[in-house]
């Protein structure tokens, strides 16, 4: 058996192949576009994550936050990459051609995607329907899907409800008639009514108004019919994690409103959950949940699931405000405040959504996976959370090293996806 490298045109004759026979693939589709809806957990919260890879991603809500940034956060300036940026990376890699945008907002959620409770000129509303998409991801804010609880905003009805309007906006492209007092528990209008403002804070007016796309309803509060709606357009749920600012053992923290940087202090902060098993759990159940209620939701990604199982397994360390948290030699997939992504969670975080999306093994890349290196991730951490991410998601992980074979495809999958477009920019 010949077990010399290949060289010169040897190399280039199996390559040229493999280029043809994808080039041929790609003329019969078009890119799989996608659109990532979410908040802080979408896009990053900080760098090198949130301006990751930002030139194939499609920031849609950039121009609305250059026409006004009121409500902004100084720390979090674009252009925005993030997880979709990290995402965007993995398919290059594996030859996919996807077309990634997302429409991101800190603090945002599903609901104020979906009925604009923005700053002037922030039509989020409007990134939904401004094209046919062929996934839509959703990311609710991290506490709005949990069981009521003083302190938090907690709004499991409003998770709920969002979730399936925003489905249901996507792909039949109309709102059946809906009042959110409905979607609160009460035997009576009255009782409906009354938890429904006890719970979110909303007026009696918001909380009894008819919605929805209908011709007969108040202007106030209709809804334009999405032109561009698909019955083919899978929605996926993105699953949130455990914080372990929620967890008992937590301190207080504050962030610099114009650097970002946290500081912690010394004070115990208010907590909810005894372990981040439990708070986990409780994400777990309140997804699967508004997926079967929903009816329409082609997966979930279980983001969350994958952070508890890295922690499970010791490739992540558990408790945050340890005093050998950063020396403990284990990956922290929190940020400095204990609630947003670190660098190391965004990357799992996406790995699992790839995954997920795709439904491709996110171990598939090895030691030589490139968003990794470009975060400053190590390939020994970047294994560790692929085969994480891959055993969360039913995937044996394969070993770490590509196959020559697998490496001259992958790389004619990227020469193929990138001639196709610039072919695309050239025609305008």
């Amino acid at each position: 058996m010949n077990t010399a490298p290949l060289t010169g045109s040897a190399f280039a004759r199996p390559l040229a192949a493999a280029a043809l026979l994808l080039a041929a693939a790609a003329a019969q589709a078009e890119p799989t576009s996608v659109l990532f809806v979410g908040n802080s957990f979408t896009f990053g919260r900080a760098d090198p994550v949130m301006s990751y890879n930002h030139q194939n991603v499609r920031d849609l809500t950039e121009g609305m936050f250059n026409t006004n940034a009121n409500g902004s956060n100084a720390y979090e300036p674009r252009p925005w990459g993030g997880v979709p940026g990290i995402f965007q990376r993995l398919t290059f890699q594996a030859g996919l051609d996807y077309d990634v945008a997302m429409t991101t907002r800190n603090a945002a959620t599903l609901r104020g995607h979906m009925l604009n409770t923005n700053p002037a000129n922030w039509d989020l509303r409007s990134n939904l329907s401004s094209q046919a998409w062929g996934q839509v991801v959703l990311q609710e804010q991290s506490d709005e899907a949990l069981t009521r609880r003083t302190g938090l905003n907690s709004n499991p009805a409003r998770f709920n409800n969002y979730i399936d309007k925003i489905s249901e906006y996507v792909q039949q492209g109309t709102l059946a008639t809906y009042r959110e007092r409905d979607y609160y528990a009460g035997a009576t209008t009255t009782e409906k009514t009354n938890n429904c403002m006890a719970i979110s804070g909303a007026s009696s007016t918001a909380c009894n108004a008819q919605r929805g796309t209908a011709a007969g309803l108040s202007d106030t509060f209709r809804l334009p019919v999405n032109p561009n709606a698909s019955a083919s357009t899978q929605v996926y749920l993105y699953q949130t994690w455990a914080r372990p600012d929620m967890v008992s053992g937590a301190f207080a923290s504050s962030t610099d409103e114009i650097t970002g940087v946290v500081t912690r202090t010394a004070t115990p902060k208010t907590t909810y959950f005894n372990d981040l098993e439990t708070m986990t759990e409780e994400l777990r159940v309140a997804y699967a949940g508004a997926a079967n209620q929903a009816g329409d939701i082609t997966g979930i990604a279980p983001v969350g699931e994958a952070f508890m199982r890295a922690v499970l397994d010791g490739v992540a360390t558990r408790n945050f405000y340890a005093s050998d948290a950063l020396t403990d030699g284990k990956i922290d997939l929190w940020f400095d405040d204990g609630f947003h992504p670190s660098k190391y969670g965004s990357y799992l975080s996406a790995l699992t959504l790839f995954g997920t999306l795709t439904g491709q093994n996110p171990a598939q890349f090895g030691y030589v996976e490139l968003a990794a290196a470009e975060l400053g991730i190590s390939a020994q951490d970047s294994w560790m959370l692929q085969r994480v991410a891959a055993q969360q998601l039913g995937f044996t992980p394969p070993p770490p090293v590509p196959e020559p074979g697998t490496a001259l495809l992958s790389l004619a999958g990227l020469a193929v996806i990138l001639g196709r477009r610039r072919w695309l920019a050239a025609r305008g």
